[in-house]
């Protein structure tokens, strides 16, 4: 078994073991799709779309958003403070493997959410329709899971404990999904505030997912959404590149 798929294989493991971060990455958010979906059930939100259009997606990316920076972000700082990224640093392992592994595995969450959050949508009580290109939600998870992962990244480098992880990563986290329209539409924000949210990733992974699932812009839209993912992620990696550390000694 090469290095790859052996670390692969030991995240996973190591994830679908943690009910704790099984609960976070899939009940949690699936609880606040019930919650809204309940609230504005029947309702049309953001110019004539349907509320389950809107708030599905929006959620969706969330979810995502999510459980990218806060996996990548606790794992990166436990190895540090245990000394394991010096041994892959001495081993002919090198880190992008062990960075491969992870993307591998938090793609899989991503799909695996994806699917569990629409098809909860699309249940006859909720009446989610995709009406858009739903296919084009492909690139944008493979784009956002990519920009929060090199997020989680940054996040790891900086947070030297958990609870720095936890209180760094929700500070972004939380403020990003209202800014960013992912539980109700940000065309109830006044124009500043929506100018604000165009520096956010979320913004661009919920716009876009809201355009392939919600049937809400075209493909042109789509790809303006991914281009900015793809940006972020390569300014998140190269922040991530100047600030890591091998450990936490001196």
């Amino acid at each position: 078994m090469s290095a790859y798929a052996a670390l692969t294989r030991a995240t996973y493991v190591a994830s679908v073991r943690d009910k704790t971060t099984l609960f976070f990455t899939f009940a949690f958010p699936l609880a606040f799709l019930v919650l809204f979906g309940l609230i504005f059930r029947g309702q049309q939100v953001d110019g004539g779309l349907s509320s389950i259009n809107y708030i599905g997606p929006g959620v969706l990316s969330w979810g995502v958003g999510n459980a990218a920076v806060f996996s990548v972000g606790f794992a990166l700082m436990q190895w540090r403070r245990d000394d394991v990224l010096r041994l892959i640093w001495r081993s002919p392992t090198p880190l992008r493997t062990l960075l491969a592994s992870r993307w591998t595995v938090a793609m899989g969450v991503a799909l695996v959410q994806a699917v569990l959050f629409t098809a909860v949508a699309l249940l006859p009580f909720f009446g989610l329709r995709l009406n858009g290109p739903w296919w084009a939600a492909l690139p944008l998870l493979v784009l956002g899971v990519t920009a929060f992962l090199a997020m989680g990244l940054v996040v790891g480098s900086i947070a030297d404990t958990p609870e720095a992880v936890a209180a760094i990563a929700n500070i972004v986290m939380v403020p990003m999904a209202f800014l960013s329209g992912s539980f109700f539409p940000d065309d109830l924000m006044p124009g500043w505030l929506r100018t604000v949210a165009k520096v956010l990733p979320l913004h661009y992974l919920n716009d876009g997912l809201t355009d392939a699932m919600g049937g809400r812009g075209d493909l042109g839209d789509i790809g303006m959404d991914c281009a900015g993912l793809a940006v972020f992620a390569v300014v998140f990696g190269l922040i991530a590149t100047r600030i890591f550390r091998w450990s936490n000694r001196p």
